[in-house]
């Protein structure tokens, strides 16, 4: 099997006083399911999963969703930029941050364009690798636009303080090359169960296979509970990541950590340079 890993997901952008995240959970329903159990974790220190063989053993569970994760990268090669909707939900401390925002993305020179729609609504940001001295532009609407145009490292400590992930970080190729990496990293251990969700409808209409993994014991080489990657069956493409933590001692569910959601995507828009200045008359940032 091809262990194609690349660069580290995330999926995102924010800023203190400046950026919120949000997005819609989606519900679906289950099918068929296979399992490999590690012995129960006897203290509520973590512990070390068992090792078995990496998942080229096709009796591991993440074999499959592994396979299918490698194929779907197969149609973002042929796609050099896009226009969509992207929506996130992402655990800041105890605090769920959500937003929902315009992107406009381009993968040769690694450009983001964002317009908030919800929380914050109006609000631009602008990152464009290589210029601006790598840092994001930022725009508020409204009264807060009396402030002009901010200038933030995409790393530093505003713009991280309400996100889990840089803006460099964005992009569905980038999303998808974390759930492999992570996937890769837990096919070494037991203790793991999968499950796949056909026919689960997102809000935004597009109908997905949801390929799930589940981690029962809290393992130090799990960082999930849950996992669950969402491919678009028209396209073929993955287009949402969900990720749940451990739950609680007061949790009835496993919470919500993270999640990042590519919707109503129009591919090869043919995005040009200007799509990505601050100068463009359509933007608020001159």
């Amino acid at each position: 099997m091809p262990r194609n890993v690349a660069r580290r997901v995330g999926c995102f952008l924010s800023m203190k006083q400046l950026v919120a995240g949000v997005f819609c959970l989606m519900v679906c329903t289950s099918v068929s399911q296979a399992q490999t159990r590690a012995e129960p974790v006897k203290t509520t220190a973590p512990k070390a999963a068992p090792e078995v063989q990496p998942a080229a053993d096709e009796a591991h569970p993440l074999y499959v969703p592994l396979r299918m994760a490698y194929q779907a990268m197969e149609p973002l090669s042929d796609i050099r930029d896009y226009e969509c909707v992207f929506t996130k939900r992402e655990l800041i401390g105890r605090k769920l941050v959500k937003t929902s925002m315009k992107l406009k993305f381009r993968d040769e020179p690694f450009s983001v364009y964002l317009k908030f729609l919800d929380t914050n609504a109006g609000r631009e940001v602008l990152y464009v690798k290589g210029q601006n001295n790598n840092n994001l532009l930022v725009r508020e609407a409204g009264i807060k636009a009396l402030v002009g145009v901010v200038t933030l490292s995409p790393t530093g400590p505003d713009a991280m303080a309400e996100n889990r992930h840089p803006v460099s970080s964005i992009g569905m190729k980038e999303m998808l090359n974390m759930v492999i990496k992570q996937w890769e990293a837990e096919a070494k251990f037991a203790g793991t169960t999968t499950q796949k969700r056909p026919d689960s409808k997102l809000q935004s209409g597009e109908i997905c296979t949801v390929y799930e993994s589940v981690h029962e014991k809290p393992y130090k080489d799990f960082k999930f509970h849950t996992t669950r990657l969402w491919i678009d069956d028209k396209s073929g493409l993955a287009i949402g990541v969900q990720q749940l933590g451990f739950p609680g001692k007061n949790d009835k569910e496993p919470p919500i950590v993270e999640e990042y959601f590519y919707t109503d995507i129009k591919p090869n828009r043919n995005l040009t340079d200007v799509d990505f200045d601050k100068s463009n008359k359509s933007y608020s940032f001159r």
